[in-house]
């Protein structure tokens, strides 16, 4: 209790609204910029490198740094903000909060879903290219075309060969882009969060660190984001899109913020906003958490020919890997 007192006193002392509000409006800009520049660095990047030999390892050498920063991004950032919003004191104190680990339970909940929308959303490119290789018209041949056939068997054989190659590489574009979609509503929505909150707060204690912190942050998941969208390969207005969404989600969620805290008054320390962050933080966490261990570092290390036919690969691979999420886990210092 005595512990709980001293943190509201604590608040009411940083507590500056004219301040916050300033920080806030720096804030919008500062993000929105190094949004931009985290996510279009590895798209520029891709497309520099694109019909060169090297174009293939750059593009995954970025996906691995990627994981590593989507990895970090939920396990160091989002998972330990929800659990301390759900631990707060206002809201430990009072059932059921108090009674069950919710943060754990919502977490789990959120890569459930993750998965049923992989499986689903597999299976439906599976049975599509499926039904159209079973159902695609055969046109009726004559006599000279059956015997011209018949002589070019091993020329066929090699085409069949190519054909499924072509479909299992489609197959594995469609996967790409799957996981680059389901990532950027993961990021998203854990964007919308920080910034609706960070809109809300009147602290300025709290803002002032945040607003460097974010910028950072939002250059290492930007960058991570963009790895998986230019291996993805998309069309040059699917990519601007996504870039775009990415780059404007946080700044809009602190407008919202702002908005919602000066029409309503609404305390973003009160129980409610607490239990609100608590519930959407883990959510988004667990989306993040299987994204990253399953769509992104399972599939790269252990089912991609690239990686088992390069030996250096595997450790300028694993490298990255680390490097994202060390770089990410830095920033845990300050925000």
């Amino acid at each position: 209790m005595a512990a709980c007192v001293l943190d509201t006193a604590r608040a009411l002392a940083c507590r500056d609204g004219k301040a916050a509000a300033h920080l806030k409006f720096i804030s919008i800009w500062v993000i929105f910029f190094t949004s931009v520049l985290g996510i279009s660095s590895p798209v520029l990047l891709a497309r520099f490198f694109q019909g060169k030999p090297l174009y293939d390892k750059a593009v995954f050498l970025i996906k691995c740094f990627a994981a590593g920063v989507i990895l970090s991004t939920s396990l160091v950032h989002v998972l330990p903000d929800a659990f301390t919003a759900m631990s707060d004191c206002q809201v430990a104190s009072h059932h059921p909060w108090k009674d069950f680990p919710f943060s754990g339970l919502v977490t789990m909940v959120g890569a459930l879903l993750a998965l049923l929308v992989d499986i689903t959303a597999s299976s439906h490119v599976e049975q599509s290219h499926s039904h159209a290789d079973h159902y695609s018209p055969v046109p009726a041949l004559t006599q000279e075309e059956l015997m011209e056939r018949k002589k070019s068997g091993e020329s066929r054989c090699e085409s069949g060969t190519s054909e499924e190659e072509r479909v299992a590489a489609e197959l594995v574009r469609q996967k790409q882009r799957l996981v680059s979609q389901v990532l950027e509503i993961g990021i998203i929505f854990h964007s919308v969060i920080i910034g609706v909150t960070m809109g809300m707060s009147q602290n300025k204690c709290t803002i002032r660190p945040l607003v460097a912190a974010l910028a950072f942050h939002q250059i290492f998941e930007g960058m991570g984001l963009g790895g998986c969208i230019a291996q993805a390969g998309f069309g040059f207005g699917t990519t601007a899109y996504m870039c775009f969404m990415f780059s404007v989600t946080t700044p809009m969620g602190i407008v919202m913020g702002m908005i919602v805290f000066s029409v309503t008054g609404y305390d973003d320390s009160s129980t409610n906003a607490l239990i609100m962050e608590g519930l959407l933080g883990s959510f988004s966490s667990g989306i993040l958490i299987y994204m990253a261990l399953v769509d992104l570092i399972a599939v790269d290390f252990f089912h991609n020919k690239m990686m088992s036919s390069i030996p250096w690969l595997k450790k300028a691979s694993y490298i990255a890997l680390t490097l994202g999420s060390t770089a990410m886990s830095i920033l845990a210092l300050w925000a």
